[in-house]
């Protein structure tokens, strides 16, 4: 058990529902996502200075939606509903909510009506830029709230009941695109009475301590480590809490970047108690994706390749109890439920959903619950050079999913060779630190060209560069036309097989970073 004060998220299944707790704890509280379903029992152990109840896909008034255990309300302490989590608290109080008859998507701006509750964040009589993602509205307030703020479409934006300490937005706080909604949840925070006393140095002291108590005295635990910021601090954090009863490997797939095989053996030689174990499967990768298409095949045979990669290097070094993975939470969420939350699948990710029956070990996940700037900065709590920590995040499935259509060698060698110079003239730009990610995608498209006299049929290649902070929503970035340029040329001219470049300017969401 923990010793410092904690926040509750009651999860009703909203994408962005970890990105409540991570603002929480970036204002130094910690935050504990619990599904919506848990009895108040289960909330009850954690002993919450306060609940916030998250968005959510579904409307209240349905049969089937969820619900709340109403004993939640009557635990007694601070209570703030965001968007749907609004509609439970309305809806559980005795209040009313319909069908809108107009929606809100995207950013809004609310009247602020009275600086009372979270709504204290802003000044009285202000008009406050919001971010909306709703289809529904409160009719009704229960007996004893009031409604501190409301926008051209929803009436009750913001409304508070101070006696028994409850509040609720319809607006999201939580997502950057409103500009002061981390200032809404400190006032959250503050009417819980949190005195802050969370930390990233707290957090290695307790995943230690759990990785202990998961691994025992004796365990043995193998790491697949890519050499990306997340398997590497993974590996860091284990090897703190385990020593030398730690094995890493690396599992070159066929489907990396130019020279990534080099680099990660260059960075971890001699930095670990053991040396680093190198895995060639590249072939076993491409034959098990010869003739596939379909994205989700893809990623499902590529995490299938890499459990029996994984199972042969440990039988091979003579077993493993444990195998640790670098996921995070957004490849969680966008894989299954965080928690057994209603969240809806966007896809699967290769390192989650668990270990095959006939794989003996047991899987250690050190930072699933947190977002890559939160691994960043353990990084560098930890030890980890700059230019470790801040190396672009690569996807476990690699080129395949940036090869759309079928994958071979041929065609992820095309990739490589563009992906190079993409990323050499980001970094000559200056511009490498302040993109979240920055890659191509080689499409299943040929058009016409012509080089010199003649005419071509030959790949389009789009350029994906966009900007964020936690990989759950992303903007496209906006880079110098001569950049752009100048790596359209260098590609056309340099790559065989390539005589078109697009640059892609969507958003997540409602786009995905990576293509598939």
């Amino acid at each position: 058990m923990t010793a410092h004060q904690t926040l509750v998220v009651v999860d009703f299944g909203s994408q962005v529902t970890q990105l409540i707790a991570r603002r929480v704890r970036e204002l130094g509280v910690y935050a504990e996502i619990i599904p919506y379903d848990a009895p108040a029992s289960r909330i009850a152990e954690r002993s919450p200075l306060g609940v916030i109840l998250s968005g959510g896909p579904s409307s209240i008034y349905q049969a089937g939606a969820p619900r709340l255990d109403p004993a939640v309300l009557g635990l007694g302490v601070p209570v703030l509903g965001i968007c749907y989590g609004l509609y439970v608290l309305v809806d559980a109080l005795g209040g009313t909510v319909e069908a809108a008859g107009e929606h809100e998507y995207g950013p809004a701006t609310v009247q602020v009506l009275a600086a009372e509750g979270p709504a204290s964040a802003f000044d009285p009589g202000s008009d406050e830029p919001v971010w909306m993602s709703h289809g529904d509205r409160v009719a009704a307030l229960p007996a004893g709230f009031r409604t501190v703020a409301r926008s051209r479409s929803c009436p009750h934006a913001a409304i508070v009941d101070p006696q028994r300490r409850m509040w609720g937005v319809q607006f999201h706080p939580e997502v950057s695109h409103t500009p002061r909604g981390t200032e809404v949840l400190g006032a959250f925070l503050d009417l819980c009475g949190f005195s802050r006393d969370w930390s990233m140095s707290r957090f290695v002291e307790e995943s230690v301590a759990r990785i202990q108590a998961r691994v025992g005295k004796t365990g043995t635990v193998l790491c697949g480590l890519s050499g990306g910021v997340d398997s590497s601090v993974a590996a860091l954090l284990v090897e703190r809490a385990i020593g030398d009863r730690l094995r890493c490997v690396f599992v070159d797939n066929g489907l990396l970047r130019r020279d990534e095989r080099a680099e990660v053996e260059r960075m971890f030689a001699g930095r670990l108690h053991n040396p680093l174990v190198v895995a060639d499967a590249a072939d076993r990768f491409l034959a098990q994706l010869a003739g596939v298409t379909d994205p989700e095949v893809k990623r499902k045979r590529i995490g299938a390749t890499f459990i029996d990669v994984f199972d042969h290097e440990a039988h091979r070094l003579g077993g493993a109890d444990f195998l640790v993975q670098g996921t995070l939470y957004p490849d969680v969420i966008e894989s299954v439920s965080f928690q057994g939350g209603p969240s809806v699948t966007i896809k699967t990710h290769h390192n989650v959903g668990g270990l095959p029956e006939r794989m003996k070990m047991g899987v250690v996940e050190p930072l699933r619950e947190l977002f890559k700037d939160e691994v960043r900065r353990l990084g560098l709590q930890l030890g980890l050079p700059e230019d470790m920590v801040w190396r672009h995040p690569f996807p476990g499935p690699g080129l395949a999913v940036r090869v759309l259509g079928e994958v071979t060698k041929e065609r992820c060698d095309r990739l490589r060779q563009a992906d190079a110079v993409i990323l050499e003239e980001i970094r000559a730009a200056g511009l490498y630190r302040q993109l979240w990610q920055v890659f191509g995608v080689l499409l299943p498209v040929q058009s016409v060209g012509v080089m010199g006299d003649g005419r071509t049929y030959e790949n389009a290649l789009a350029v994906r560069a966009v900007e964020s902070t936690d990989a759950m929503t992303a903007d496209w970035a906006r880079l110098p036309y001569e950049v752009l340029a100048k790596i359209s040329s260098r590609i056309i001219n340099e790559v065989r097989g390539i005589n078109r470049v697009c640059y892609d300017i969507s958003s997540k969401p409602p786009a995905t970073i990576e293509w598939e």
